[in-house]
This record gives C-alpha cells, structure tokens and sequence, in this order.
C-alpha cells in the first residue's frame, strides 16, 4: 500500500479444491490478484480430499503471490484428518490461518473461523432429542462463538470477517433445498451482528448466490469459485472488494 492510496482492494476466492482445479485456472487468479489487489483472502476447501500433498501443489502456486494472504479452512480440508498439516503447509506458504483468531492488515481486521452447519431462522436445527443432534448444534454454536471472539479481539473500527459456511440464507438461494441447512448456520450471522462489519466472506455454496446482506445490512459475498466462474465469465474468477482508507488529517 502507498502513501496515497484511498483505498485497499481485497482480493478473495475459496473452494480451490486443490488439486481438482488446475494449476492454469489457479496460476490466473494469483497472477491477477498480485496486480488487482493488495490483500488475498482464501475461504476455505483449499484442497479437493484435504491430503497434505494437495496441499503442497497449493503452496508452490501460492509461492507467487506477493500480498499478504488470510484463510480458513473449509470441509473438505478435513476429509482425510489431516487438517493441522494442511494448515501448517499453509502457513508455511504464507498464509495467515484463522480459526477463531483475528489479524490486523493495512489497518483493517480480519477475523477468521470454518463455520458449520446447522440451517437459518425458525427452520434452523435445535438441540433437542438424541445426542449425536445436540452435538451437531453445539458444534455450530462452538463455530459461531470462535467467530464472535475473533471478531471480540479486533481493536480497529473496520472489520471483515471471512468463513467457509454461510452465515445467511440468502448467499445459499440457487441450491437444492434440501442440502441448504448443511451450507452454512444462522449462529453465524448471530455472531456477525455483535459488531460493526466492513463485509463478510465465505464459500461452500457452489450453486448459491454471489452476494446478500445481513440482518443488519452489511454485506455478505459467496466466493466459491465455482459461483465466481459464473459470475466472472470474462475475466479471472476472484471477488474484488474495495474498502476506502481512512482520511488522514
């Protein structure tokens, strides 16, 4: 960022599915990312079966990205129970892995959590019944709450938070019905409204909607790359946000 720049471009994308996308689709948008933004945000499914090495090819490809870069992990990050290795490769790339914890980038903070399941508003799931559904909702509480308590942590006024899972219905319309309340959670959207938000960010909802908005009218946008192939057809499929800087007296 210079001096005189008035504004900071977020540059963000997630449901990689490293190595299932090819190197080429990938290779474009961290080229593009380089030249259009100065922050890179990666929500989530970073790879396609969340095997270390799928996390390596991911890692020489982001070796040339030069902005700073932000994710979290998505659901298929831990298919294969690998989900510490694919962080710390992650890290090691350079990427700053959020998961309940906040960062400060060009004055802006992030906060970072996966996310999970659970459905929205009154056709949401409750904690009633057999265990294994009760701890199916306390895991969607305890993702909401990791959300909440990074968001708790940022000390600046402006704050975008970034998820795999959606945090409201909307960002899921174009989906199958029946698959909606395993595309993200109310909990989350829960946790966004207890503090004054820039944006928010997640993936997950290949077939959903690219943007929506809160309760509280701040907007949410769906980077699942999929979406964004769609969305973008003529240019490189990755979201852009622009979030103007604070005037200096």
């Amino acid at each position: 960022m210079t001096a005189l720049q008035d504004k900071i471009r977020i540059a963000a994308v997630g449901d990689l599915h490293c190595p299932k996308t090819s190197e080429g689709v990938l290779r474009t948008i961290f080229d593009y990312v380089n030249e259009e933004a100065e922050i890179l945000l990666l929500c989530g499914d970073l790879t396609d079966y969340g095997k270390p090495e799928e996390a390596l090819v991911l890692s020489k490809l982001l070796a040339g990205v030069k902005i700073p870069m932000l994710g979290v992990l998505g659901n298929h990050d831990y298919e294969s129970g690998k989900s510490e290795d694919i962080k710390r490769i992650m890290c090691e790339a350079g990427v700053v892995m959020l998961d309940g914890d906040s960062r400060i980038v060009h004055d802006i903070g992030f906060a970072g959590a996966k996310g999970f399941a659970g459905g929205f508003g009154g056709r949401a799931l409750q904690p009633w019944g057999e265990d294994a559904l009760k701890q199916f909702v306390r895991e969607s509480m305890d993702e909401a709450m990791k959300l909440e308590s990074a968001l708790a942590k940022v000390q600046v006024p402006r704050r975008i938070a970034l998820m795999h899972y959606a945090p409201i219905a909307e960002t899921t319309n174009g989906e199958p019905l029946e698959i909606v309340p395993f595309l993200g959670s109310g909990h989350l959207e829960d946790a966004l409204s207890r503090f004054p938000l820039v944006a928010a960010f997640h993936g997950h909802a290949h077939h959903g909607a690219p943007e929506g908005y809160t309760k509280d009218r701040v907007p949410v946008y769906n980077v699942a790359l999929p979406l964004l192939q769609r969305t973008f057809p003529n240019r490189p499929p990755v979201r852009i946000l622009e979030v103007p800087c604070p005037i200096l007296a």
